[in-house]
């Protein structure tokens, strides 16, 4: 069921809506780009449909409201330790098809890999959606490649005309408008500029192969194109002591990366990988092989922000292109 409304009407709506959920959208944020005199946009609160940034891709997915940059999971002191209290509300998420299926590669990391993590859980189960409306495809985004251009696992859907907002809803719990009733569905990018071609099969040869030799030299191993990744799911934990009494502290999980240094450090001094080329394996290979051979689809939801963030312009959509042609000449 969808509504035509005004927008005086949509933000009367979010107005209802607040008090029982906390709701977050893309928003534009004026010089606190990663260089000097540029914008960026991140997920922030927001009350209106004004504060929402329609029109370009976030630089960072919905990814860091589910799963924060730094979490506090318990405060500990010498006899007992305290989890941290959760809100009551619900979340409200405003966001695009690939970010959802984002969401879902979290959901199977966390929630459907032999254990669930509670924390997540916690989060997770307060999460509604509301669909974001691509109209055309962003720079570098190949997300029909990946299968994720399209979904239908959304509460809500909007689509704003001139003065008017087209709202889609799916569930009740999000109420309802008692405005004009319109039979309308979402519109969904069909095609991207980029295309991208995954190898059907990856060799523990190709695993092995000098191609990825070519990483080593470029990568510098910032960890950029992981954290604007919307399923990359690595963590660090911290131990945090006080400087007022050093027998109480917090645990904190802190967002990590398989392309940073340190991250597969072991005692003894023993490391996994070493290059930055072995790091590349690793991620593509279980972007595009490894976590289908678990879950059934690709890890990658392509949404491009690894290749728009990359200071080195290496761009995974490409990488992935060149190994399906070495493999179609063997």
């Amino acid at each position: 069921m969808a509504y035509k409304v005004t927008g005086i009407r949509f933000n009367q709506y979010l107005k209802e809506l607040e008090k029982e959920y906390l709701i977050f959208a893309p928003v534009a944020l004026l010089g606190k780009g990663a260089f000097t005199n540029t914008d960026s946009v991140r997920y922030q609160k927001i009350t209106k449909l004004e504060e929402v940034e329609l029109t370009i891709k976030t630089n960072f997915s919905a990814k860091e409201i589910l799963l924060p940059i730094t979490e506090t999971l318990f405060y500990f002191n010498e006899d007992n330790w305290t989890e941290p209290k959760v809100h009551d509300k619900k979340i409200l998420l405003f966001l695009r098809s690939c970010d959802i299926h984002g969401i879902k590669r979290l959901d199977d990391i966390y929630l459907r890999n032999g254990c669930e993590d509670p924390y997540y859980k916690v989060f997770r189960e307060k999460v509604r959606f509301c669909l974001i409306e691509c109209y055309e495809s962003f720079a570098n985004c190949f997300c029909a490649s990946m299968g994720t251009n399209i979904t239908d696992e959304y509460d809500m859907f909007i689509r704003p005309e001139g003065d008017y907002v087209y709202v889609g809803i799916n569930n009740k719990e999000m109420g309802r408008l008692d405005e004009k009733v319109v039979d309308l569905s979402p519109r969904f990018v069909m095609e991207n500029k980029t295309k991208v071609s995954i190898p059907k099969e990856l060799s523990k040869g190709l695993a092995q192969s000098v191609f990825w030799e070519e990483y080593s030299s470029r990568c510098i191993g910032c960890g950029r194109c992981s954290f604007v990744c919307p399923t990359c799911s690595c963590f660090s934990m911290q131990d945090i002591f006080y400087k007022e009494n050093k027998n109480m502290g917090e645990r904190r999980r802190v967002w990590s990366s398989c392309m940073v240094d340190g991250f597969t450090d072991m005692a003894g001094g023993h490391s996994f990988r070493k290059k930055q080329g072995d790091r590349m394996r690793f991620r593509v290979m279980h972007k595009f092989h490894d976590y289908k051979k678990r879950f059934g689809y690709h890890m990658c939801v392509g949404c491009g922000r690894c290749d728009d963030a990359c200071p080195e312009y290496i761009s995974i959509a490409h990488c992935a292109n060149r190994l399906n042609s070495i493999v179609e000449e063997k």
